[in-house]
C-alpha cells in the first residue's frame, strides 16, 4: 500500500493498546500479533492515532524531537509499514482518526 502523509491512521478493529509504565503494548486479538513499543514508539503511536493526518503527526513530532526531517519521515514510513503489515492499523485517505 502506498501511504500518503495526507492520509489518516486509525487503530484496526480488535486491536488493544495499553500503556505499561512508559512503554506501549499492542495486541491484535484476531491475529494474536503482539508488538511492544519503547517510549519513543509509544509517543509516535499516540501522535499518529490522535492526529487528523500522518503529516499533522509528523509536524507535531518534528516539534518535539531533535531529528532531521528526512530521518523522521523515513522512520515514520518504516513504522507505518510494520504496523500495516501486522494489521495493527488501517490507513484511510483524508479521513479523521477513529479509535
Amino acid at each position: 500500500m502506498n501511504i500518503s502523509f495526507a492520509d489518516c491512521v486509525r487503530v484496526a478493529p480488535d486491536v488493544l493498546f495499553r500503556m505499561v509504565s512508559d512503554e506501549a503494548i499492542l495486541v491484535n486479538l484476531n491475529t494474536e500479533v503482539y508488538l511492544g513499543l519503547n517510549p519513543v514508539g509509544a509517543r509516535i503511536w499516540s501522535a499518529l492515532t490522535d492526529a487528523p493526518s500522518i503529516d499533522a503527526a509528523y509536524q507535531t513530532l518534528l516539534g518535539e524531537y531533535e531529528v532531521e526531517p528526512a530521518r523522521l519521515r523515513a522512520d515514520l514510513e518504516e513504522l507505518l509499514g510494520q504496523l500495516l503489515g501486522q494489521k495493527l492499523i488501517e490507513v484511510q485517505a483524508g479521513a479523521q482518526p477513529n479509535r
